[in-house]
């Protein structure tokens, strides 16, 4: 049986619109990456590699790897929530408008400007659709669900997801390069200072007392802050 939200109406609803907002600002902060074309994040490495190979636009790729990775939920016994549904459905969409709206080919100066806009766009969207507690992206809720069953710690299942899908994706000819080193360097420490600073206060799930305090940080929040976030 599904619970009923004990949020406010007010509140149930900024949850809603920061959640619809973040993942939109999501797909347009991989696209200003994608776009940079210095090297993208190692989930878009093996999206890129796969659009090269198949001819399929990066939104709808998105969409179709975030199905997968949600099918493998299923044997480690990982519970999406209603922000994971939507984060595949509706980020894809969004790297494709910003792919629309951002042109191809231009000068170095430019593209150097928008890896570092990309990422800290990045940044502030995880911030928001965490912050919304609506549940993690289909990649984030993996690697916390396998951190969960065997016990490795965090940076372990992170980097043993990450590499492999970096090697799969180059060898598919993704785009590696100081893109990629910026974005594993940089995204974790910001998304340490946006998820705190974007996290909705929910007066309904924690004691009177607690009310505006921040909360010890769950398995869920510290693997949300190491991660390097994907698209999901």
């Amino acid at each position: 049986m599904l619970r009923q939200p004990t949020d406010p109406a007010p509140v149930l609803v900024r949850r809603f619109t920061q959640l619809l907002v973040g993942l939109f600002l999501y797909g347009i902060g991989i696209a200003l990456i994608v776009r940079g074309e210095l090297g993208v994040a190692p989930w878009d490495v093996l999206t890129q590699g796969i659009m090269k190979q198949t001819g399929l636009s990066f939104g709808l790729i998105t969409v179709i790897m975030s199905g997968i990775v949600l099918l493998l939920w299923i044997p480690i016994r990982q519970r999406p929530g209603l922000g994971t549904i939507l984060n595949a459905l509706l980020v894809g969409p969004a790297i494709d408008v910003g792919l629309w709206l951002i042109p191809t080919g231009l000068d170095l100066w430019v593209r150097a400007l928008l890896l570092p806009a990309g990422i800290l766009l990045l940044a502030v969207a995880t911030g928001l659709y965490i912050g919304a507690h609506f549940g993690p992206g289909p990649r984030d809720g993996l690697m916390t669900g396998l951190h969960r069953v065997t016990g490795w710690r965090i940076w372990i299942v992170r980097t043993s997801i990450e590499v492999t899908v970096l090697a799969a994706g180059w060898l598919l000819g993704g785009n590696v390069g100081i893109g990629t080193l910026a974005f594993a360097l940089l995204i974790g420490p910001l998304c340490g200072y946006t998820m705190p600073l974007f996290a909705v206060k929910r007066s309904g799930r924690m004691p009177a007392d607690r009310v505006g305090t921040r909360a010890k940080p769950t398995v869920r929040a510290r693997a949300a802050e190491a991660v390097v976030p994907a698209p999901g």
